[in-house]
């Protein structure tokens, strides 16, 4: 059993129950959802591994949602379901950011086990050791090395770097950083990040005011430099 967390936006009462009982059978944390401005305020303050997501909803549509959290830069997979079946339907989920789609009625095996590929993808993401310069961090175990000596990260610089290097060579401005690496749901400005910057520049640049890994764009944000092979 995994036990990931996987939200679900439906509004078919029905549905949503059946769906809920499937996915918990199987051993994952279910937050069931009715209505689109409870799914996105889930999803936003929880931040599931996986979204099941209905494209029509009350209050909130589906194509809102994705639309909201691939623009606050949340990267779970989301699975969207639709009852119309037509290809303009499809390809506009999948082009504002939805990652599969199933049509309804559907087979409730198949769509588990679409959920499963994509939590077994994200799995592999999470066990993988990035390398820049003389430093490792490892996902998993949420280590970093310089070296063979291990550096200390508070929970705040972790996420930060991962943040960071995910996104290498994209210049990140400091309303994204916040938005993926404290969430919403925290009273956070610009100068915090700034300060968790100059922390995080601390343990791994040389010359401060020289960085070679995390560079600013001066009015705009940061960028992380990862070093040619």
């Amino acid at each position: 059993m995994s036990g990931e967390h996987i939200l679900i936006i439906e509004d078919d009462p029905v549905m949503l129950r059946g769906l809920k009982d499937n996915f918990e059978f199987q051993g994952y944390r279910v937050q069931a959802v009715g209505d689109g401005e409870r799914g996105l305020d889930a999803a936003l303050q929880n931040r599931p591994d996986l979204i099941i997501l209905d494209i029509m909803l009350p209050k909130i549509n589906g194509y809102e949602i994705c639309q909201t959290l691939r623009r606050e830069n949340r990267d779970m997979p989301i699975i969207m379901l639709t009852a119309k079946g037509q290809e303009s339907d499809i390809v506009l989920g999948l082009n504002i950011g939805a990652d599969d789609y199933m049509t309804k009625p559907f087979s409730i095996r198949e769509l588990l086990a679409r959920a499963e590929a994509f939590l077994r993808r994200r799995r592999k993401e999470e066990a993988r050791v990035f390398r820049f310069g003389d430093f490792e961090l490892h996902l998993a175990s949420r280590k970093f090395f310089h070296g063979k000596k291990a550096i200390p990260l508070t929970p705040k610089e972790f996420g930060l770097l991962v943040y960071l290097l995910k996104n290498a060579g994209r210049v990140l401005t400091r309303d994204q950083i916040i938005s993926s690496v404290w969430g919403y749901d925290m009273i956070v400005t610009g100068r915090s990040v700034d300060r968790c910057i100059n922390t995080l520049r601390s343990k791994i640049e040389t010359e401060g005011d020289h960085p070679v890994f995390i560079g600013t764009v001066r009015e705009i944000g940061y960028r992380f430099d990862m070093p040619e092979e």
